[in-house]
């Protein structure tokens, strides 16, 4: 069992309303009791005050005015590494974010820093919001959404105090802080629709960027890199480019959606090629609507056919054929 003086130490940050303090010392507890070889109850011991943090990390966005509250979306996603089918050197980089994170003190012991602003770039539906969700779930920490595109609508001649309250947020609760449609908030000096504000909040933002001393991984995504200011990249630590999933990646795609509904005589080299040009995101639904399909007409598996049928809608509805 715990000493007396961990005890003790444990009822005074409680009464001093020290969360970090608190959760401190019930880890050494739970060491002390792994050490006694009480394995179980110092994992269960782990696993009350990780629950803890992120109930206290998720809670914290309600310190947020009413107004900014509905502009960051709260999540604690359950997304392994392994649900992303991505091209092999892409899933390296994302692990390297991963390890570096999970390593970071033993980094800044040596005056190093773990990558922890990545900017995503690539077209829609390619995994860039699939990924800070896995980037969330692999650290055991909440997901926060901001909708920059809201934020410049809603609150035009006063985004940068907006800016600022968020990354006071980001500075003080430890969390995925997942920036959508970054280019409504970066978009270059150089355009010609510029106006002053716009001038204004980039300034607001690079300054925010490069300042923020958190341990909070910030991560941006744009559609249109080419609409973000160049001054913005080099504040970045890491930069993913994603495109559409090339023949491997489609097979896999439509074997893990589909799973029990592909039939012996599915032919995969068929599908794959039926679906060359779409994004993961669109060939998912269009798989999900192969299996309606199968499912309403009482079939135990999905014919070939009708998923060719099913990715043919799909790019006509994008305007391809």
């Amino acid at each position: 069992m715990a000493t007396a003086e961990q005890i003790k130490a444990l009822i005074r940050s409680h009464i001093s309303d020290d969360a970090e303090r608190f959760y401190t010392l019930s880890l050494q507890v739970a060491a002390h009791e792994a050490h006694q070889g009480h394995g179980a109850l110092a994992l269960e011991i782990r696993d009350l005050v990780d629950r803890a943090k992120r109930e206290r990390q998720k809670s914290s966005v309600n310190t947020l005015s009413p107004e900014l509250e509905s502009l960051v979306n709260t999540d604690l996603p359950g997304t392994p590494l392994a649900s992303l089918i991505l091209p092999a050197p892409l899933i390296s980089r994302i692990d390297r974010i991963i390890y570096e994170f999970r390593q970071k003190d033993k980094l800044q012991q040596h005056g190093l820093h773990h990558r922890r602003k990545i900017l995503l770039n690539g077209l829609p539906g390619t995994g860039k919001t699939l990924t800070a969700k896995v980037l969330a779930s692999e650290l055991r920490l909440p997901l926060y959404t901001v909708q920059t595109d809201r934020i410049m609508m809603k609150f035009m001649g006063e985004t940068s105090a907006k800016l600022r309250q968020i990354f006071e947020v980001i500075r003080e609760c430890e969390g995925v802080y997942l920036f959508d449609e970054f280019d409504a908030l970066g978009g270059g000096r150089h355009q010609q629709n510029d106006v002053g504000e716009m001038r204004r909040v980039l300034t607001s933002l690079l300054q925010f960027i490069e300042q923020d001393p958190s341990d909070s991984l910030i991560v941006a995504a744009t559609n249109s890199p080419a609409l973000l200011d160049t001054a913005l990249f080099r504040r970045f630590d890491d930069i993913l480019i994603y495109e559409n999933p090339i023949e491997p990646e489609r097979e896999r795609l439509i074997a893990n959606t589909m799973g029990t509904f592909i039939g012996a005589e599915f032919d995969f080299k068929v599908a794959v090629l039926s679906c060359a040009g779409l994004s993961s995101a669109e060939i998912v639904h269009a798989c999900r609507d192969a299996m309606k399909v199968a499912v309403l007409q009482d079939m135990k598996s999905v014919n070939v056919d009708t998923l060719e049928t099913a990715f043919c809608d799909r790019m006509q509805s994008h305007g391809r054929s």
